[in-house]
């Protein structure tokens, strides 16, 4: 029954993404810097609660959702919230509704537990599922959105991922790696193991230099759906135990543009103002 529970608690993210006990709030709506876009707002959802479960047990729920009042684009909508197809209704209503289902569903699963399950807690615990969506960016037309969730369920650590989303607003449409280079993947993730070590995820040896490729678990990183980008590079996010072992964290891996020079789609190019 535990594993259903890691499902649970997982799943509204990784299929994937403070308010007092019982309360919900929505953001204040927010402006994108993209002055082609002015008009373009966000708002959000949230709902933050907590049951107690045993005497030793307690369970807590988080999630955000972003809301999106001037995206009328469902097959974009669809995308954006990809987490759940029972995802219908798009509107601030509408997802407060669905994360406050999600909550109920996710006690109702640790509630329903048979006591044995719970047996072997002997001292305080807060078990909880955390799901959220944060803008990161939207630039010439590109929307960057960062879906994160994390989950403790027992255990010596808690999980945590990420997912990374571009979308073309101007296209209506879910960015794919194919949109910004024609440069084959196996060419990409040549670049990506050489690149490895560019940025520190935490893990470095005892002069300081990063080491991440000594916690690899793979021999090939692969070039994944997982990126988003800046004025200076592309950028492939990997999750905790998805290419490396848990304690090098989550690894990012830069590509520059200079790298994949002679391969970026034109379109790309000229809304990035890359040179």
């Amino acid at each position: 029954m535990k594993n259903t529970i890691a499902v649970l608690a997982l799943s509204s993210f990784l299929a994937i993404t403070a308010c007092k006990k019982g309360e919900t709030k929505g953001e204040t709506t927010e402006k994108t810097d993209n002055k082609s876009a002015e008009a373009f707002v966000v708002d959000s959802v949230k709902v933050d609660d907590s049951v107690k479960i045993t005497d030793s047990l307690k369970a807590s729920f988080t999630s955000k959702l972003l809301v999106f009042p001037t995206l009328k684009d469902k097959k974009l909508l669809d995308s954006i919230y990809f987490q759940n197809d029972k995802i219908k209704d798009f509107s601030k209503a509408g997802l407060q509704a669905y994360i406050e289902n999600e909550k109920n569903n996710y006690f109702k699963s640790m509630k329903e537990d048979n006591e044995d399950s719970y047996s072997d807690i002997t001292y305080a615990q807060n078990w909880y599922s955390d799901s959220r969506m944060k803008l990161k960016s939207n630039n010439n037309g590109y929307m960057h959105i960062q879906y994160t969730g994390s989950a403790y369920i027992g255990g010596a650590h808690d999980e945590y991922g990420f997912s990374e989303r571009v979308f073309d607003l101007k296209n209506s449409k879910k960015l794919e790696l194919s949109d910004i280079t024609s440069m084959p993947k196996n060419k990409i993730e040549a670049i990506l193991m050489k690149n490895i070590n560019k940025i520190n995820s935490g893990t470095t040896d005892s002069d300081g230099e990063v080491k991440n490729s000594e916690m690899l678990l793979v021999d090939k990183i692969p070039a994944s759906d997982n990126f988003y980008f800046d004025e200076k590079n592309l950028y492939f996010h990997y999750s905790p135990y998805e290419i490396a072992a848990f304690a090098a964290g989550d690894i990012t891996i830069p590509v520059s543009w200079e790298e994949l020079k002679g391969t970026l789609n034109a379109e790309f190019k000229e809304r990035m103002k890359i040179k």
